[in-house]
């Protein structure tokens, strides 16, 4: 019997659970969903899913290669393996609007195969190839045309109404589904709308009218009744409703122009990229990660060596621009995330171990940090050698560093208004301190500025 690690998160389910064996994830399938999990191939909607790409695909393994040793065990999955996990509170709201349509295409196919979504969490995708992928193979069942949707609920709190928020109010949905990881509540909606969002019949018909059934009960404890029709028509007017709230508003952020607009000159930009492709020339890296990407520009530079890139940057609205870049050229292999490098995604869920943290989730061969050191040790307060040590955290090899000294007009801009001492800065100070964790392979001088790219091997690469 080969030994095996239960995943923290996947206790909830009576139907089954994910482990870790052999340094891959399976699932195993209990006796008790065994009739649904057969259903699920015999209806044919397994292969109708994954032939779309919209159920990611698994292969049955043989008993005797991985045994759990559960009391329960019905059969043992291999699913597709993911390079990379990211959560709800981590997506751009176009990524999340798109796992939402993707969620109710699944349901009305399965409808169509006499099956139905039992949960409707956004955890339940993934991003693959910049589109989103359902990941959870036991989350369909027989359908029952007597009940409802009984994932109808978790649908709208945690797909509808971050969606709404951001169609009105316009700032992002990672902090909603940050702050409301199980999903916002209607009246905790209800709250936060304007009153013209009350103008929207979707308004009325999923975020009030649900409030007001559930205190305003039927006589006689009498439920509403539902059939298939009913059913397909709240999935449809769900569908038409979230596809048509604005998740792309234009109004200018902070950085998601920095390099058309607001970087020192166009021959800057021309002579980073140059000497930015001849360091990552010469050396190996399977995946990257960009840390305070922007737009993406360089990241679209890294994903040309066929890497896996993650892009991450606190500004929503470039994710948002990146995201939608990934999605019209799906071969990239960019996954773009919301987070803050000063305050990245924490672990979270019960005893915090069922969601794993950033840090603990994305070490890449090369981490890639332009432009951002300047914000977080002048604009954020982090002492460089605190910088230094999570770099070397997020990097098995190498890292690539701009520095940007004091004198350069950005970092003016971070100091002039700050009173007291400016934290320690300076070439000197930077070598010093990234030296505790990486050699110096090159340094560099960007043409025509007083800017630096440092290419640095972590001294315990492996």
């Amino acid at each position: 019997m080969s030994e095996y690690l239960h995943h923290p998160a996947s206790y909830r389910d009576p139907s089954g659970f994910v482990f870790r064996a052999r340094g891959l994830y399976y699932r195993q399938v209990n006796r008790s969903y065994a009739a649904d999990y057969e259903l699920l191939f015999q209806s044919g909607l397994y292969s109708a899913l994954t032939a779309r790409g919209w159920l990611i695909p698994h292969t049955e393994v043989d008993a005797g290669h991985v045994v759990t040793g559960h009391p329960d065990q019905y059969k043992i999955l291999l699913p597709e393996q993911l390079s990379v996990i990211s959560y709800p509170g981590e997506w751009s709201p176009c990524q999340l609007k798109d796992a939402a349509l993707l969620t109710l295409q699944i349901m009305h196919m399965a409808l169509d195969h006499g099956m139905i979504l039992k949960d409707a969490t956004p955890l339940n995708i993934q991003f693959r190839g910049g589109s989103p992928v359902f990941i959870d193979t036991l989350s369909f069942e027989r359908y029952d045309p007597s009940l409802p949707w009984i994932a109808y609920r978790q649908f709208c709190e945690c797909f509808l109404f971050p969606l709404y928020l951001q169609h009105y109010l316009a700032t992002g949905v990672h902090k909603i589904m940050s702050a409301w990881p199980e999903g916002i509540p209607a009246s905790v909606t209800a709250r936060l709308l304007p009153l013209k969002s009350r103008l929207r019949g979707g308004v009325w018909l999923h975020v009030l009218l649900p409030g007001k059934v559930s205190h305003d009960r039927l006589p006689g404890n009498r439920t509403l009744s539902f059939n298939k029709n009913k059913l397909l028509h709240l999935t449809g007017h769900l569908r038409d409703s979230i596809q048509g709230l604005n998740t792309s508003h234009a109004s200018p952020s902070t950085w998601n122009n920095y390099y058309r607009e607001t970087i020192i000159s166009s021959s800057y930009l021309a002579a980073k990229e140059t000497l930015f492709r001849t360091l990552i020339a010469d050396i190996d890296f399977r995946d990257a990660l960009d840390l305070g990407a922007n737009d993406g520009y360089f990241s679209k530079i890294l994903a040309e060596r066929s890497a896996g890139v993650v892009a991450v940057d606190s500004d929503w609205q470039c994710i948002n621009n990146l995201y939608q870049f990934t999605r019209q050229h799906p071969g990239t292999g960019i996954l773009p995330l919301c987070v803050d490098i000063a305050d990245p995604t924490p672990a979270t869920g019960f005893n915090n171990a069922e969601r794993a943290s950033f840090t603990e989730r994305m070490p890449a061969d090369l981490v890639v940090a332009l432009a951002l050191l300047h914000h977080l040790v002048l604009g954020r307060n982090i002492p460089l050698e605190k910088v230094a040590a999570y770099f070397a955290l997020l990097s098995r090899d190498w890292l690539l560093l701009e520095f940007i000294p004091l004198t350069d007009i950005k970092a003016v801009d971070l100091v002039r208004n700050k009173k007291g001492v400016v934290p320690a800065y300076d070439a000197a100070e930077l070598e010093k301190q990234f030296g505790r964790h990486f050699t110096i392979d090159q340094r560099q001088p960007i043409t025509g500025t007083e800017r630096i790219l440092y290419r640095m091997r972590k001294n315990t690469a492996i």
